[in-house]
């Protein structure tokens, strides 16, 4: 059946800039300390980046969940089950999607991301691959509320979502996010989340300031798209990347450092910075496992099956949607 349409929930201007991006960037950059939320890293550049930091030998939540994904398939399809629609929040180049797809026997498979065109192409090289599976693209911020394809209204769903993309979230957001899922999807439905876990300082600030620069070029990428799209001026060499751990917050904080005073402009409007001042460009959480499943609780989801025996330490959970309860 291959690929039937791509659905596109993004709005857009009449010069056909994402009216999201667009607000995010300006309140941002208005505030102190300033902030953009992560999911602005991927436009076309910057999820072919984000792709090639996957192969990093210093970036191992790929390699982790991937040799997971692959060692417990066959325990992990008797979990899920035959039948389930598999929709995949920020899917990227779903380059882990096949091994989830040879181990189930899917109903149909719905990728969502905000990058159009690296979802149609990643859509495509899974048409080939699974001839016969019905695949209904949707280009949407999987972190806002996204409308499912009527086609898959009354089939019981798997949400996906690899790769620990819930850590670049504040747990209140994390929250949020999984309880929209919880909704989008329905009763009877199952998510299979990536969680990474605590480990030590220098592994997890390597796979984020990598020695190639690889990280670094995704993390200034971001202010190559606002120049891009929003008619910016920011002067992009005059910045660098930053990869710290809080532990206070147990995450990676990454930050563009302003390197001296710096006066710009993004669609008109004026932005000053001063040296060692930073944009605050993404969180990336870690969690225990007695955390990550109360994130889980409190979003509607109940854990019913673990497997966190990665090396680095990384865990696939897999928990069902809770019913809901007037009572405590």
């Amino acid at each position: 059946m291959g690929v039937v349409r791509n659905l596109r929930q993004v709005a857009a201007d009449d010069a056909g800039v994402d009216v999201a991006f667009r607000a995010d960037v300006h309140a941002g950059l208005s505030q102190q300390p300033k902030a953009i939320p992560a999911r602005w890293f991927y436009d076309a550049t910057g999820s072919a980046l984000f792709e090639d930091i996957t192969a990093l030998p210093e970036y191992y939540p790929t390699r982790s969940e991937t040799d997971m994904l692959t060692r417990h398939a066959a325990d992990i399809a008797a979990a899920i089950g035959p039948g389930r629609a598999v929709v995949e929040l920020g899917s990227g180049s779903s380059t882990k999607t096949p091994l989830l797809l040879d181990a189930i026997v899917p109903a149909a498979y719905v990728p969502v991301d905000i990058s159009g065109d690296f979802l149609r192409d990643s859509a495509e090289a899974l048409a080939i691959r699974f001839p016969g599976l019905p695949i209904y693209p949707v280009e949407a911020d999987f972190t806002q509320r996204v409308a499912m394809p009527d086609e898959i209204a009354d089939v019981p769903k798997l949400g996906f979502f690899p790769g620990s993309t819930i850590g670049n979230m504040v747990a209140r957001t994390a929250i949020d996010l999984l309880r929209n899922w919880r909704c989008a999807l329905g009763e009877a439905s199952l998510l299979l989340i990536g969680i990474d876990r605590i480990k030590d300082v220098a592994t997890l600030e390597l796979a984020y300031d990598d020695p190639a620069g690889v990280t670094a070029a995704f993390n200034l990428n971001l202010l190559e798209r606002i120049n891009r799209e929003l008619g910016g001026n920011i002067p992009v060499e005059n910045f660098a990347h930053r990869a710290v751990w809080d532990d206070v917050h147990a995450r990676i904080e990454m930050h563009l450092v302003a390197a001296c005073d710096i006066e710009f402009t993004v669609d008109g409007r004026g932005y000053t910075m001063a040296k060692g001042e930073t944009i605050h460009s993404e969180n990336s959480h870690k969690y225990g496992a007695r955390d990550a499943n109360l994130l889980l609780r409190a979003s509607g989801w109940t854990p019913i099956a673990t497997w966190d025996d990665a090396d680095p330490a990384f865990a696939l959970i897999l928990a069902e949607a809770t019913a809901f309860r007037s009572a405590p």
